[in-house]
């Protein structure tokens, strides 16, 4: 039996642990609501200036010298062509590079080197990944101002944060689920593929959710290669009437987004392209928000037969 004062100082500090613990979940709450009032607020005055703007004929037209006559069809349409090009990038490439750097790659000076890298380039500001998209894709590739090398370069902006994601998310699996698998004569590729990948999916979709949040509203990056902030024609389709039914002209095209387009509205004097560029970010809002939830719906579905 411990002596009575030991009890009772260890009762003393379990309670000073727990309202610890509470005096934190409170300040947890309490900033938590505050961010979400300040973006409630943010979200009210976009909605206020240009929801009454939103209707089919601005969704519909192509931009405008008039307010009144403008829309966003080739920002939004040239928005989410940037988004599929960047997502077949930086997601295949970004869980591949992680998945090699925890798994495979031998623990040296020279794997530490490239993780400080990673690491650091998570945080280079945008127009410097605009300026190595410029001389590298649009010159030396001769890619062009066209939406493959706006999608390559938002690419390289989010590789860093899928990389990182797909990292921290293997390297938080025990290793007990590793070390069972190697029991059983699975290979690594198989403990990777069969073990590793499904318990960490739900991490991978937070850091790819994340990543591809911060590039649809980027524009520092697409305004440095040559994104046209006044374009009044689509790009070529995708499929075709005729074989192969297929066509990648469109990656050629120039191009527009939604946030250059906003950029050039509030650039101008008159209150009404204010709105507009207000009813353009309720739309880009609206793309985050959908593209985030078709993520979170995929990862939730992704788990639902897992267990530990």
């Amino acid at each position: 039996m411990l002596p009575e004062t030991i009890i009772l100082d260890l009762e003393r500090r379990a309670h000073r642990r727990r309202g610890i613990d509470r005096w934190f979940g409170r300040l947890g709450m309490v900033l938590t609501l505050i961010t979400l009032g300040i973006l409630a607020v943010l979200l009210l005055n976009l909605a206020v200036s240009g929801l009454a703007r939103i209707d089919w004929h601005f969704l519909t037209s192509f931009p405008s010298r008039r307010a009144a006559e403008a829309g966003i069809l080739s920002a939004w349409v040239g928005t989410l062509l940037l988004m599929v090009v960047t997502a077949s990038v930086a997601i295949p490439f970004g869980i591949a590079a992680g998945i090699y750097l925890e798994e495979y790659a031998p623990k040296n000076k020279w794997t530490d080197f490239i993780e400080i890298n990673i690491a650091n380039l998570a945080g280079v500001p945008s127009i410097l990944y605009g300026l190595m998209a410029l001389g590298l894709f649009v010159y030396s590739f001769r890619f062009g101002q066209s939406i493959l090398s706006g999608g390559l370069a938002l690419a390289c902006l989010v590789l860093p944060i899928v990389i990182v994601a797909t990292r921290e998310s293997l390297r938080s699996i025990p290793a007990t689920i590793r070390e069972a698998a190697f029991a059983l004569g699975a290979t690594r590729w198989q403990a990777v593929w069969h073990h590793l990948l499904p318990y960490s999916t739900g991490g991978i979709a937070t850091g790819v959710i994340l990543a591809m949040s911060r590039a649809i509203g980027e524009s520092a990056p697409l305004i440095t290669i040559g994104a046209l902030t006044f374009i009044a024609f689509l790009p070529p389709p995708a499929v075709i009437s005729h074989p192969p039914f297929l066509s990648f002209e469109w990656l050629f095209s120039p191009y527009s987004a939604l946030p250059i387009q906003m950029f050039n509205w509030v650039s101008r004097p008159g209150e009404e392209f204010h709105a507009n560029a207000a009813a353009a970010g309720l739309v880009l809002m609206v793309i985050t928000l959908s593209m985030n939830g078709v993520a979170i719906l995929i990862r939730r579905r992704a788990q639902r037969n897992i267990h530990w």
